[in-house]
């Protein structure tokens, strides 16, 4: 699946699939101090007089300073530090449980993250989740930020674009 994003920013875009349907939203409003990234869900609406379809909060980030930030997603909490942990030398991998079982690992890469899947049992089955920035166009077409989410991850995608958000916005702080 291929989403593309309104603006570069993870933590406020709408992410629309390649027919420009709208699938998640984030939006984190200005504060002093602890901020927080809340996550909605398009909700088909099922009245056959409003066809439109509703936004449902499924989650947040609440971005910590000082220690390891919160992550929410359909109730469950997770503290980063222990759930999505940074491995290796300069902490450009961060590694999670899925709800399959499976272990993921996004890697941070200059100006792309992606996501390897079995790490554990099956090192040899990858699926690939790519990010990439916009490009303006200069060389080539102009592109928008988009992220490909491999069909195999499909069954856990609200997981997929919460640990991507945070992941994202993590390396885009090391980049400036």
């Amino acid at each position: 699946m291929h989403l593309v994003l309104s603006a570069e920013s993870v933590r406020n875009t709408i992410m629309t699939n390649e027919n420009g349907q709208v699938l998640y939203k984030t939006s984190t409003p200005f504060s002093i101090g602890t901020r927080t990234t809340t996550f909605y869900k398009v909700v088909p609406n099922s009245d056959p007089d409003d066809m439109q379809d509703h936004l449902e909060a499924i989650g947040e980030i609440e971005w910590n300073l000082m220690g390891s930030s919160v992550m929410r997603l359909h109730g469950q909490e997770m503290m980063t530090d222990t759930f999505i942990p940074w491995h290796g030398i300069t902490g450009r991998k961060h590694t999670f449980m899925g709800p399959d079982g499976f272990s993921y690992r996004w890697d941070m890469d200059f100006r792309v993250v992606r996501v390897c899947a079995g790490l554990n049992i099956f090192p040899h089955f990858l699926a690939l989740t790519g990010f990439g920035t916009q490009f303006l166009g200069i060389i080539g077409p102009r592109r928008d930020p988009s992220l490909d989410v491999d069909p195999s991850l499909m069954h856990m995608l609200d997981i997929v674009i919460l640990t991507f958000v945070y992941v994202e916005k993590l390396r885009m702080d090391k980049e400036k």
